[in-house]
């Protein structure tokens, strides 16, 4: 069995020959995120550390780690009350950003000509690329967004506007990414981290506007997988993303306390992807602690439908061999546990 041939069967929830990983960490230091346009040595370190990265690992899913161009900016400058977000633009093709994010891309591409995996190509929801435009560092649970909520209470209906067109410029650049670059998917990360949006924001302004970011991707490649991004502790209520349409599911199950039989059971029986928190036993613990903890997570979910990974990007400097345990431990799982012939 390919590897490829193994990941679309996890997609599809039909029995594989071992359970896939997929495990993540960023390439560059948080001060160099989103610096890609204006730190050239950032942005050449962020495409050659992928080459040195499979060096040492090959991934069964392979992520672009965009870092130094992570985040779609967006100028807000003058825009200081609500109303004032009807002046922000569709984001065009042509920006400094989207060419060098295409760029970005093809050149990733080409390090991982001939593996045996598909890639992913990382895009984040309008609610993070606005959100981050009004921050000072990642708007994850706890920032001070301050400025977005009174947005929210002043127009709800000028912040869905934002979100609206900004969700425009994030499917016409998927669309490059998937057609011209040759990506496999999109790993589309969304975020409500702490109930940010309420429930009632989320459901009739926020949803629709992610899902149209889904669906568009869909009628190009049908892989694409749906990050709701718990970080570092702090979860989203999954619920919201009952009726979000992927091929799998990457879920913070630690974060948001649950666990892989859940989630799954949660989103119709569709593929997970997850199960490892993003610094705990996949970071500290011994070999023999792993294999015991991917043990045991495949014994609570089973091996259909599901790829073990991390609620998050773990840590960037993190021994890459654990992974190649995990992976081990995997075959060694389905070795006494087959649920097909011919394990490798």
């Amino acid at each position: 069995m390919t590897n490829k041939e193994r990941i679309k069967r996890a997609f599809s929830n039909q029995p594989v020959d071992r359970v896939p990983i997929a495990f993540f960490h960023h390439f560059t230091s948080p001060y160099e995120w989103n610096m890609g346009l204006t730190n050239t040595e950032a942005l050449e370190a962020n495409i050659n550390r992928h080459k040195t990265s499979l060096e040492k690992f090959v991934p069964d899913i392979i992520k672009i780690m965009n870092d130094t161009l992570m985040m779609m900016p967006l100028d807000v400058s003058g825009i200081e009350k609500a109303s004032d977000l009807y002046k922000i633009k569709k984001p065009m093709l042509d920006t400094p950003y989207a060419k060098a994010q295409i760029d970005f891309t093809k050149r990733v591409m080409e390090i991982y000509k001939g593996i045996d995996a598909p890639i992913y190509v990382t895009c984040f929801s309008a609610a993070w690329v606005l959100r981050n435009a009004f921050t000072q560092g990642l708007p994850v649970f706890g920032a001070d967004e301050e400025i977005m909520q009174r947005f929210i209470k002043e127009d709800s209906v000028a912040v869905k506007y934002a979100l609206d067109i900004l969700t425009e410029g994030i499917i016409d650049l998927n669309r490059v990414l998937l057609t011209e670059c040759g990506a496999d998917g999109i790993y589309f990360s969304c975020n409500n981290q702490g109930g940010f949006f309420n429930e009632v924001f989320h459901k009739k302004y926020l949803a629709p506007a992610e899902k149209k970011v889904l669906d568009e991707a869909k009628k190009i490649k049908n892989t694409n997988i749906l990050h709701i991004c718990g970080y570092h502790g702090h979860g989203n209520d999954l619920r919201l993303y009952k009726t979000y349409d992927a091929a799998a599911y990457s879920v913070a199950v630690v974060a948001e306390d649950t666990c892989l039989k859940e989630a799954k059971k949660l989103f119709k029986g569709k593929c997970i992807i997850g199960g490892f928190s993003q610094d705990g036993v996949i970071y500290k613990g011994a070999k023999e602690d792993l294999e015991n903890a991917t043990y045991g997570l495949l014994s609570e979910c089973g091996q259909t439908g599901i790829i073990l990974g991390a609620d998050c990007t773990v840590p960037n400097d993190i021994d890459e061999e654990r992974f190649n345990w995990i992976r081990e431990s995997c075959k060694k799982y389905a070795s006494c546990n087959s649920v097909i012939s011919s394990a490798s």
